[in-house]
């Protein structure tokens, strides 16, 4: 047995502590639960945060080591959320469920977080209205999943649909990141390479050649000009002002991307040849997995697709859903909208007509959403396979011009010293 040292919130909201005899941590927390009282920390006596100023120092410098754990990330969400509907399918009591998952947090961030939605909880507040207040952590469809879980009592299974999509999303970025960071890597590498050779390599080289007094090849002359540009811009004031000022043009341009400009970027974004394929494809596989998740939950159409157009991860198609929602509120089939809006597949057009034609709506939804997955990661396999190839061939296109740029004077003194 051990002696264990908690926090704990009572059945009236008040805040008690003491201490316990326990096999285990889990035990304490049953036995605690058992008797009306609902742990917010826990720890073994010797090991109680507080007791004394060297203790809560080293806390403290904990803490301050983990700054990098501050953060709750997308897996870590994904983990909860696997764990939460594990926990709920195996019988376990709601907030007992979350305290197991608190005290199995190593990360400061998550153990934080958990612990608010424990104390919210144990306060009487529903879970989807704890989230709720960690808004940049949980998403509208995470909220509303769980939320149709409590009202339909069936949060252990709306907690296992959104672990896989979640899961889903969670693959398709890890997916992204791993075939992208080899091609990238070299990109960078190369144009490096590129910015030395022709910064403090070429200009030796073909300034010997200059001093012949044979007239350099405009291809040349060419690639002096941008390695003089080059060098000012490393070494000259006027050449760090021009940096910060396209910095900070980078900066505005992005910035207006994600606001004002955001829907003219994503539209471009899908008319990008291969790229564009590929995100419409995600698209339509999260339109029908989450579509299907919230219906088959009992959410209503309408409030379903005002979830729906913020997961797919494009304004322009969000906007899209939003005209469809539109014309269903005033009494069109959810198909029709669809199909007219031409930016969605026949086939998912057809499955929302015979669904709704049928009552399975959601059932065929979420077949669908495996086919358009699996259409999503053949999308993703062949763009990442072209995009390689692409960032090679530009590479290859500037090495060539380098050299032929370098090569061309020597031609010209060894045939006889014409010019270009």
């Amino acid at each position: 047995m051990g002696q264990f040292s908690y926090k704990a919130v009572d059945r009236g909201g008040g805040h008690v502590r003491g201490t316990i005899e326990a096999s285990d941590r889990r035990s304490a927390v049953v036995a605690l639960a058992n008797k009306g009282q609902f742990v917010t920390d826990l720890a073994e006596a010797a090991q109680t945060p507080g007791v004394n100023g060297g203790e809560k120092a080293a806390l403290d410098l904990s803490r301050f080591v983990r700054f990098g754990s501050r953060r709750v990330s997308s897996k870590d969400v994904l983990a909860m959320t696997t764990q939460l509907s594990t926990a709920l399918r195996a019988g376990l009591p709601l907030l007992n469920g979350l305290e197991l998952i608190r005290e199995q947090q190593h990360k400061v961030a998550m153990k934080e977080m958990m612990g608010q939605l424990v104390n919210a909880v144990s306060s009487g507040q529903s879970l989807s209205e704890a989230m709720a207040e960690h808004e940049k952590v949980f998403s509208p469809l995470y909220l509303s999943m769980i939320r149709v879980g409590e009202t339909g009592g069936i949060l252990d299974e709306t907690s296992a649909q959104l672990a896989g999509i979640l899961s889903r999303d969670e693959k398709i970025k890890t997916n992204m990141k791993n075939a992208s960071a080899y091609p990238i890597f070299v990109l960078c590498v190369g144009l490096a390479s590129v910015v030395i050779i022709i910064t403090w390599i070429l200009p030796t080289i073909i300034g010997t050649i200059g001093e012949s007094g044979v007239l350099l090849p405009w291809p040349t002359r060419m690639l002096l000009g941008m390695s003089e540009f080059t060098k000012a811009l490393l070494t000259k004031v006027y050449g760090w002002i021009i940096l910060v000022l396209i910095g900070a043009g980078l900066y505005y341009l992005i910035r207006w991307t994600r606001t004002e400009g955001k829907i003219k970027w994503d539209t471009f974004k899908l008319r990008i040849p291969v790229l564009g394929s590929v995100l419409r494809t995600i698209a339509v596989g999260r339109f029908a997995r989450t579509l299907g998740a919230l219906t088959k939950g009992g959410v209503i159409i309408l409030e379903a697709l005002s979830v729906v157009r913020d997961t797919l991860g494009n304004e322009l198609l969000g906007r899209e859903i939003d005209a469809v929602a539109e014309k269903v509120k005033r009494g069109e089939s959810l198909a029709e909208p669809l199909s007219e809006s031409g930016y969605f597949p026949p086939l998912l057009v057809q499955i929302v007509s015979i669904g709704e034609q049928t009552g399975k709506l959601d059932e065929l939804l979420l077949n669908a959403a495996d086919t358009f997955d699996t259409e999503a990661d053949s999308a993703i396999n062949r763009f990442m396979a072209i995009f390689p190839a692409l960032l090679i061939l530009l590479l290859a296109l500037v090495i060539g011009f380098i050299i032929v740029a370098t090569l061309l004077p020597i031609v010209v003194m060894t045939v006889g010293g014409g010019v270009l």
